[in-house]
């Protein structure tokens, strides 16, 4: 299994070269400079932007579902509460992400 392994971590992309012995896999990581440190902001702002993309793929497809509904005889009043509720959850999950990328960025430049 050790093969696999290392071939999936140097796949990942993550800046780490994994040794194999045989036996074990080590991985020597290296040191964080400011360089180092802004690729990492870099790389979580773009794992962070996924994300918010990802919600809001899913508020697409919530709205999608109601306008669906809608047209099976949901009334107007109720869809248009259900897509607030929709745009209120992606609002509050959006800024979760936010949250969380401010303070990850902040912990990954402080020394």
């Amino acid at each position: 299994m050790l093969q696999p392994i290392e071939r999936a971590i140097i796949a990942a992309n993550i800046g780490i070269n994994p040794q194999n012995d045989g036996i074990n896999i080590r991985l020597f990581l290296p040191p964080l400079t400011e360089e180092r440190r802004k690729e990492l902001v870099k790389r979580s702002q773009g794992e962070g932007e996924n994300s918010k993309v990802g919600v809001r793929s899913g508020r697409r497809d919530a709205i999608e579902a109601i306008k669906k509904l809608q047209k099976d005889g949901l009334s107007e009043d109720a869809s248009k509460d259900a897509e607030a509720s929709v745009q209120q959850l992606t609002d509050s999950y959006i800024a979760f992400v936010e949250k969380h990328l401010v303070a990850k960025e902040k912990e990954i430049m402080s020394i």
